[in-house]
């Protein structure tokens, strides 16, 4: 089971709403956005997550196999509870930190679901939370370096049970 506690402090978070994973059956997963982030094949993507993902990424190239994981379960029952935790491998020092970590939905209502900002002294460039999912749908993380360097993991979650209202 995973934490659910919110570990940001003393940076702050930004939220919403209350690992790079291969696809499932080693299928490889489809391009998005020009190709810039791998997507699950057959999945339907909010024009609001793309407009949001842009945003994000603006014109930095993005890179998928870096220190940044996404955990999250592969099926949730429920969509109103599905626990997450972002994480990144990183010394956390002045001169070596994360800034901020994106966690984005690819179907929900709101794509953007949390922003945290993270500084030198969080020590640990982690967090871990609850997040609502309308429906099956990929999950995006994106942690922004000191450097400007953009990493990114996306992850499938199959939901049975929406969490969004009449989605």
């Amino acid at each position: 089971m995973l934490a659910l506690m919110l570990r940001s402090a003393p940076g702050h978070a930004e939220t919403n709403s209350s690992a790079t994973s291969p696809a499932p059956g080693g299928a490889s997963p489809a391009p998005s956005l020009a190709g810039r982030i791998p997507v699950s094949p057959g999945l339907s993507h909010s024009p609001q997550f793309e407009q949001v993902l842009q945003e994000v990424l603006a014109d930095a190239e993005p890179v998928l196999d870096g220190p940044l994981t996404i955990e999250l379960p592969e099926l949730a029952e429920n969509g109103n509870v599905v626990p997450y935790t972002l994480a990144v491998e990183s010394p956390m020092t002045d001169a070596d930190y994360v800034r901020t970590l994106h966690l984005l939905s690819s179907a929900n209502p709101q794509a953007a679901v949390a922003k945290f900002h993270l500084i030198p002294a969080t020590g640990k460039a982690s967090v871990s939370g609850r997040m609502r999912l309308a429906k099956t749908q990929d999950v995006v993380a994106v942690a922004e370096l000191f450097t400007g360097q953009l990493l990114v993991a996306v992850r499938k979650v199959e939901v049975t049970i929406g969490g969004c209202g009449n989605e």
